[in-house]
């Protein structure tokens, strides 16, 4: 065996162990509950624990389905074919606080952070000599990055909300306390990348979250609050380590031949397809491929996705049916087992190029544009100025990330929704408050025009 080979050997099984490592940490189904001080007392069981976050997170009412599902829908890429009136009040932009959608995304969010309170509060106290305290400070740093993302999911949904940071038993425990502001809602989330970052070590785990994970979504945090020098700082932190993160190509070498944790993935959620199941397959495949297609391109991105001068080879996000329908080809895993894409390489760049564009760095913001479309397969951006810039970014994101939920939150948070979208109701940017929680817990107050 040569030199070459001897190392490209030894990269793989490097690169198989630190990947069936990972996904046995996943694979072990967690406890329902962590929530009492007996459950949580060595090792053992604050890895448990911590599970118990991942597995929530990956919930089907969470990254599995139900959450992602408001970002593809409310935007204008994802068209429904069901019969669903609750589904189609999204593309109407008339959600009801009665939708069941967003009931399940509200509870299954805030089941999330209750499980990484429990680790946050628990496991500093755990006595246990095989519990190092940098083993320690990494289950608590991860269980604080996933609080911070959850926060993040949901103020950017619904706005301020109640901050809930103390583990509890039950439901009730939560009630009388009143929704915060916004701005007190961000705070936690930057509040709690902060922790993280002061505990997580300097590795590279595509599933689980480290340092740089935190810095990767501390640019989209930055990106979101418009504070452009940082959204650009933390998204060059990430692109810098070319050794671990870098575009792949051609595009669909970060999902296609049942590719997953790939260099270009920063984090994703990781499902075996049996205990763990993303059911987004079964939305985005036809019938003919053992799906329902009720999620499906929308005429005016499938103008852009079948046509190779505007998509490049992006155009293998989209299939045809033996009966001539397009489907959305992003997740075709049988059994259904594809990832939930939640921060790749692409976004940082164009967070990057984003927050350039706006610093008037138009050169810079080109050329991160440029890199994402090169390995697209299209021609170089000419844009200019500002302003075409980042016009000509808010497409290139469309694309990119064409069935992936960005869509709807990248039109709100640049304020142009309404324009785009073709609605008036400035009340409909942000989602009702599920109507069952107004119910039970009378310090909640519903967001205006609901």
């Amino acid at each position: 065996m040569n030199m070459k080979k001897l190392v490209n050997s030894i990269s793989f099984f490097l690169f198989a162990a630190a990947l069936f490592s990972c996904n046995k940490f996943l694979d072990v189904q967690p406890k329902n509950s962590v929530s009492d001080e007996v459950t949580i007392f060595n090792k053992a069981s604050s890895e448990q624990a911590l599970r118990g976050v991942y597995n929530a997170l990956a919930s089907s009412n969470y990254y599995g389905t139900g959450f992602q599902s408001i970002g593809y829908l409310s935007g204008d890429n994802v068209q429904w074919t069901g019969s669903q009136s609750q589904v189609q009040e999204f593309i109407n932009h008339d959600v009801s606080a009665e939708n069941s959608t967003i009931a399940g995304a509200w509870s299954a969010i805030y089941q999330v952070i209750n499980r990484a309170n429990n680790v946050i509060a628990k496991v500093p106290s755990v006595v246990d000599p095989q519990l190092t305290d940098a083993f320690r400070n990494q289950l608590i740093g991860e269980a604080y990055f996933i609080r911070a993302l959850a926060y993040f999911d949901l103020v950017r949904t619904w706005g301020g909300v109640p901050l809930i940071t103390s583990p509890t038993t039950s439901p009730k425990e939560n009630s009388g306390i009143a929704r915060s502001t916004a701005d007190a809602t961000y705070s936690q989330v930057i509040s709690d990348l902060e922790n993280a970052d002061a505990l997580l070590p300097e590795t590279t785990n595509r599933y689980r979250a480290t340092r740089k994970t935190v810095y990767a979504l501390k640019a989209r945090y930055y990106l979101y609050r418009g504070q452009w020098a940082e959204a650009e700082q933390f998204a060059s932190l990430v692109i810098n380590d070319s050794a671990s993160y870098r575009l792949v190509g051609p595009y669909n070498s970060f999902f296609a031949a049942d590719a997953r944790g790939t260099v270009e993935s920063v984090f994703e959620i990781f499902y075996n397809g049996t205990t763990e199941v993303n059911g987004h397959r079964n939305q985005w495949q036809p019938q003919t491929n053992g799906g329902t297609r009720q999620w499906a391109p929308s005429p005016a991105l499938l103008a852009l996705l079948s046509d190779p001068v505007t998509a490049g080879n992006r155009t293998s996000l989209v299939g045809k049916d033996n009966q001539g329908r397009w489907y959305g080809n992003l997740y075709y895993r049988n059994p259904a087992s594809d990832p939930s894409w939640v921060i790749r390489v692409a976004e940082l760049y164009l967070i990057r190029a984003e927050a350039r564009a706006q610093l008037q760095n138009t050169a810079g913001a080109l050329e991160d544009l440029n890199r994402i479309r090169y390995r697209s397969g299209l021609l170089p951006a000419s844009e200019n100025t500002s302003d075409l810039l980042l016009l000509a970014i808010e497409q290139e994101r469309r694309l990119e990330f064409a069935f992936e939920p960005h869509r709807w939150f990248d039109l709100v948070r640049t304020n142009r929704a309404i324009t785009v979208l073709g609605f008036t109701d400035v009340n409909k940017l942000l989602l009702p408050i599920p109507s069952q929680q107004i119910l039970v817990d009378k310090a909640l107050v519903q967001n205006p025009g609901y």
